[in-house]
């Protein structure tokens, strides 16, 4: 009895895919997809540190992020929404500021499948000052890793899965 419950629960917890082998193709070749992000990766220990010495905290649960955290990549616009942990080297008064928030209409894009066969995007924005280089690996089964390199912060990464982007409604 106490083997078939061990069975249950590892295959239970194996990755599941988030999106089918069609809709993947089609997201993957369109190059038009949201990634949605589900935590995040802060690389600088000091967070890591800081969150741990929070009484009653857990930084592996602050990390994991709500709904609604997102890349949305479009054929001519490349929206982030993505909150930040790490050090800045610039820090703003506007907490806005702070995090990725912008969106860019001047980017490149180039897309290489890797030997595993995941797709890895290179994004890289002009017309936003700060952000580098955005970085996606996206995985066969629709699970996704996304990394931001900027000029004015610490690196930090979110893992997330991809998703059709959302029509929007027009209301009269």
């Amino acid at each position: 009895m106490s083997v078939m419950f061990l069975l249950t629960l590892l295959f239970s917890c194996a990755s599941q895919p988030y999106v089918d082998q069609k809709t993947f193709d089609e997201l993957t070749s369109s190059n038009q997809f949201t990634f949605m992000a589900k935590r995040a990766n802060p690389t600088n220990f000091d967070v890591i540190n800081v969150m741990n010495s929070l009484p009653n905290a857990n930084s592996a649960r602050m990390l994991d992020l709500d709904y609604g955290y997102t890349v949305v990549i479009k054929e001519k616009e490349l929206e982030v929404n993505l909150p930040y942990f790490g050090r800045l080297f610039n820090p703003s008064y506007d907490t806005s500021k702070n995090s990725y928030n912008f969106t860019s209409k001047d980017f490149t894009l180039s897309k290489v499948q890797n030997k595993k066969g995941n797709w890895v995007y290179t994004i890289s924005p002009k017309d936003v000052s700060n952000i580098r280089v955005v970085y996606i690996e996206v995985f066969k089964n629709g699970n996704a890793y996304v990394s931001i390199d900027s000029n004015d912060r610490q690196a930090i990464s979110y893992d997330g899965y991809i998703m059709r982007n959302e029509i929007k409604k027009e209301t009269k």
